[in-house]
């Protein structure tokens, strides 16, 4: 028995070696998450979980209200030309389009439209987008082609800063790990996915020339943890095998992670030994 306990143990010893953590550095004031743009995320939080029958992404698109609603004056040296958003994963290798920022949303698009032109003299923008057909599912991912699992929620920003034309890539994770209910209604994600860039193909850095602006004073620099345990209760799942420390955020460049396969490996093939002793 006490012989059991001790495989049992170095067997959860190694799966846990086996599973790359990551952080990212996010700027929150509020609640409210900063971005390198002039859209602040109000939700949904880094790391979150998620699930139900759409995902909502609340974006205030008026800099907290230091920025004006469009149609803006024609003579406006700061605005919002569009906002384009993607959910993205390395690791499922899926990149599926919520909204293109330009076409209108109709019941043949499965995609959204300009969320700009959306709720008329809102400044907060609600973003809901029903889940494709191959999230359906409830926990973790189980199976090597599983489609849920830990995305990016990329938001992107095309705008005018004091005259001057940026293109940001703001990536918030979260994970597709709760509750998904099959409906007759789910598009298809054959309808909703593009080809997935690698991160030198988007120019993450490259994009990203203006730094995170607009924060107050009080705002606080986090990391929050995306780890994939092995039935820690996190929400997150474990990672795919062969996973490496980049899969599932939307840049590697933006991804700070251990790779221990190399180890894992090792010690794998030191308790298949081990075993092999016991059984014998």
């Amino acid at each position: 028995m006490r012989t059991n306990s001790t495989v049992f143990g170095l067997w959860t010893a190694v799966s846990l070696l086996a599973t790359p953590c990551f952080a990212l550095n996010f700027t929150v004031a509020g609640g409210q998450i900063f971005t390198p743009g002039l859209a602040v995320v109000n939700a949904p939080q880094p790391g979150t979980p998620l699930g139900g029958d759409q995902i909502e992404v609340s974006l205030d698109v008026s800099t907290n209200g230091r920025l004006p609603l469009p149609p803006y004056p024609e003579d406006s040296t700061t605005k919002i030309h569009n906002i384009t958003i993607f959910l993205y994963s390395y690791d499922t290798g899926k990149n599926f389009t919520i909204t293109n920022g330009t076409s209108v949303s109709s019941p043949n698009i499965p995609s959204l439209g300009d969320i700009m032109s959306s709720e008329p003299g809102s400044t907060v923008k609600h973003v809901k987008w029903t889940w494709p057909d191959c999230l359906v599912g409830d926990g973790q991912p189980r199976e090597l082609d599983s489609a849920r699992g830990i995305y990016n929620i990329s938001i992107r920003q095309n705008f005018m800063l004091n005259s001057q034309n940026h293109y940001t890539i703001f990536d918030l994770p979260i994970s597709v790990t709760n509750n998904i209910e099959p409906r007759s209604d789910r598009p298809s994600c054959a309808e909703l996915e593009n080809p997935l860039l690698s991160p030198e193909e988007i120019d993450y850095e490259g994009a990203n020339d203006v730094p995170i602006m607009f924060a107050p004073g009080d705002a606080t620099t986090i990391e929050p943890s995306l780890s994939g345990g092995i039935n820690d209760g996190d929400g997150l799942g474990p990672t795919k095998p062969d996973a490496t420390a980049a899969d599932g955020l939307g840049s590697g460049a933006a991804a700070l992670g251990l790779d221990g396969r190399g180890l894992v490996a090792g010690l794998v093939s030191l308790l298949g030994v081990f075993v092999s002793v016991v059984v014998l």
